[in-house]
């Protein structure tokens, strides 16, 4: 724990989250490195996740990478969770908010605005993944996109009581989809094999395997591929499909009692 004044600093009892934390105000001191702040610090630990990922992030290397020692982390932060909390609300800043200052705008391009962009940020940051489901995500950029979405849901029709549901439906979609999407790419990239490489590696060893051949023939992604298509392009294509069902669906609910 990195002290003040030197005095230790008092940890307050701990809630479940950075934001519900009130820590005391910061006095510099003269041994404190310049020009480091808590924004340096959590945008240190973004690269840091995107370049290693979650299991080989340490305060310990993050202090390397800054150039300080781990105490003049402490000194903005209580604990590496505290940390990691600020870096994923941070990353949830990327996504793109609809305008709603056109009252005529359509819910529906809104819709796929913020599960694009949830999408491909899951995708750009891997490791935000399991953070999502560790922490409660009420710092300022999840309660802006949060927000966000409640008042485009508000806009479909959908009754009050069902809309929790058609957002959980949408969003866990999402997460869904894209988690699985960036496992598959990070394990390509940990043996040096692009997706289009790992896609015909399986393809052929199923295409040889005679319990397999109604899942290769019957396969959209197969015939894809032996007309060219890149993996990416394929993925791209069934995550445009599968969120076009899941605003039918949504569409389909309206009215509904």
């Amino acid at each position: 724990m990195a002290a003040t004044d030197g005095r230790a600093r008092k940890r307050p009892t701990r809630p479940n989250s950075v934001w519900l934390t009130e820590r005391p105000p910061l006095t510099r001191k003269a041994d404190q490195p310049a020009g480091l702040d808590l924004d340096k610090i959590v945008a240190a630990t973004v690269r840091l996740l995107d370049a290693e990922g979650l299991a080989k992030f340490s305060m310990r290397r993050l202090a390397a990478e800054l150039g300080v020692t781990a105490m003049s982390v402490y000194w903005y932060v209580d604990t590496k969770d505290d940390l990691l909390e600020l870096a994923v609300d941070a990353v949830a800043g990327e996504m793109a908010l609809p305008d709603e200052s056109d009252a005529t705008a359509d819910w529906r391009d809104q819709l796929r605005l913020l599960a694009t962009g949830y999408r491909d940020m899951l995708l750009r940051h891997p490791w935000a993944a399991r953070l999502l489901g560790e922490f409660i995500n009420i710092g300022p950029h999840s309660v802006a996109f949060s927000n966000a979405t409640m008042r485009v849901m508000r806009r479909t029709g959908l009754d009050p009581e069902t809309t929790s549901g058609a957002l959980a439906s949408l969003f866990h979609f999402v997460y869904g989809f894209s988690t699985i999407r960036a496992m598959h790419e990070a394990r390509c990239r940990a043996v040096g094999m692009s997706l289009d490489d790992y896609f015909t590696q399986v393809m052929t060893v199923l295409s040889n395997r005679q319990e397999f051949a109604e899942i290769v023939e019957l396969s959209s992604r197969a015939a894809s591929v032996s007309e060219g298509a890149s993996v990416v392009e394929m993925l791209d294509r069934d995550f445009g499909v599968a969120l076009d069902l899941q605003i039918a669906g949504i569409e389909a609910m309206r009215g509904r009692g």
